[in-house]
């Protein structure tokens, strides 16, 4: 069976039973690109934690559907939240990493200005559009892997600014190269939020590595090989996942909207 689409609104605002309109940019893309019909399921997401699955009632003009909201349920946060602090990367590849990050679990991104990155942002509307574009990418992503917390894209830090959020981190960790401590050898948090730092493709400088560590972060590194800076993320929230449980399979019996023949 197919998983139902997911929408985002800013507010679900009804409860199970009642019925709301999906417009706007939603609506239109559910009615005019997906072609939804009634009877047809679909998810709503207010981005924070709230998701109705529903279903089409009928059309509302030519960019709205009718959607009766068949339960609606509050996704708590997970205990262990993690922020990547994604060094920019020229060309695209910046978009697939955070796109690929997020479908993986990323709870959040800072766009970090380390000195080795050949992208640079600027203050003005160059920069301003690129973060847009890493808003939007994370934003359908996010839509996508049908995830009931959207990621939060921080503004662009400097490395002394990263320094100063991985001294307020429960865990402060850096992917690199050259590291003697593995990263499955980490003792994970139970809560809290764990700050991972990647370096662009030219790597993490040793002024660099220094000012975060000499803030409680510790270097770490995957395995022999090297990654590129735009999955380096990917993969490392894949091994935080399984360890903290997060990829664990729920019983379906308990998924929300969950009925018999489901």
């Amino acid at each position: 069976m197919t998983t139902a689409p997911l929408f985002l609104v800013d507010d679900i605002g009804a409860p199970a039973g009642a019925e709301t309109v999906l417009d706007g940019p939603e609506g239109r893309h559910a009615a005019t690109v997906r072609r939804l019909r009634p009877g047809e399921p679909l998810m709503l997401s207010d981005g924070r934690g709230g998701v109705a699955h529903a279903e089409v009632a009928g059309p509302v003009g030519k960019d709205a559907l009718a959607v009766r909201l068949l339960d609606v349920v509050h996704v708590p946060e997970p205990a262990v939240r993690v922020v990547i602090a994604q060094a920019l990367v020229k060309g695209d590849r910046g978009e697939l990493a955070v796109e690929t990050a997020t479908e993986a679990g990323a709870d959040g991104f800072l766009p970090w200005k380390a000195a080795r990155c050949v992208a640079r942002w600027d203050e003005g509307p160059r920069g301003a559009k690129a973060l847009e574009r890493w808003r939007s990418t994370v934003r359908e992503a996010a839509k996508q892997a049908r995830r009931p917390w959207q990621p939060e894209v921080g503004a662009p830090v400097t490395t002394r600014q990263l320094a100063q959020r991985v001294a307020g981190a429960e865990l402060a960790l850096v992917l690199h190269e050259s590291a003697e401590v593995g990263l499955a050898d980490v003792e994970l948090p139970p809560s809290g939020e764990v700050l991972l730092a990647v370096g662009p493709e030219g790597g993490v400088d040793d002024g660099e590595l220094a000012a975060l560590t000499g803030s409680g972060a510790i270097a770490v590194r995957m395995g022999p090989e090297v990654l590129r800076a735009s999955t380096a993320a990917c993969v490392a929230l894949g091994a935080i996942a399984v360890r903290t449980g997060r990829w664990s399979v729920p019983d379906p019996a308990a998924r929300p909207g969950a009925r018999a023949g489901q």
